[in-house]
């Protein structure tokens, strides 16, 4: 059994305790994002679905399953740039924190890191001192990753 099948067989699992379903589509999608390491728009996908699959997938076929896998915390949303990624803890049983998204603005690799929740709470803080209310902690960092600075030198 390979990484991907292991990725897949916990998703399925974390569904049924669910009591929800990994169809077939949904793990044909979620096998898509976990093999990359770039996000991926809903049309990225439909791409890359005719290219592995041989077939054709409705823009709101991929729009809801990506809802579903986000439903099931398979899957997290950047919200700045419109695309999903897979959950780096998928096969995790425990609770790995908040995540944050260090995005590379150069060659667009995501990396998922978690903050520790004493950060957050201390980040909230300051977003109500201010007079907002945190909505959600997910933060998207433009970076640059290790290998596009060693390119550019």
């Amino acid at each position: 059994m390979n990484n991907i099948d292991t990725i897949i067989e916990h998703a399925e699992q974390n569904c049924k305790s669910h009591g929800s379903r990994l169809t077939t589509k949904r793990k044909q999608v979620l096998s898509l994002l976990v093999q990359t390491s770039k996000a991926l728009s809903a049309y990225d996908l439909i791409d890359l679905f005719v290219k592995e699959n041989g077939e054709k997938i409705p823009a709101m076929s991929v729009y809801r399953i990506l809802d579903f896998l986000e439903a099931e915390h398979l899957v997290h949303k950047l919200k700045l740039a419109n695309k999903y990624i897979a959950c780096s803890h998928i096969t995790c049983k425990h609770d790995h924190g908040v995540p944050q998204f260090l995005i590379c603005s150069v060659c667009n690799v995501v990396k998922e890191i978690t903050v520790n929740k004493s950060t957050i709470n201390e980040l909230n803080q300051s977003v109500e001192k201010a007079g907002f209310k945190l909505v959600s902690p997910q933060l998207e960092i433009n970076c640059i990753c290790n290998d596009c600075l060693a390119t550019a030198a």
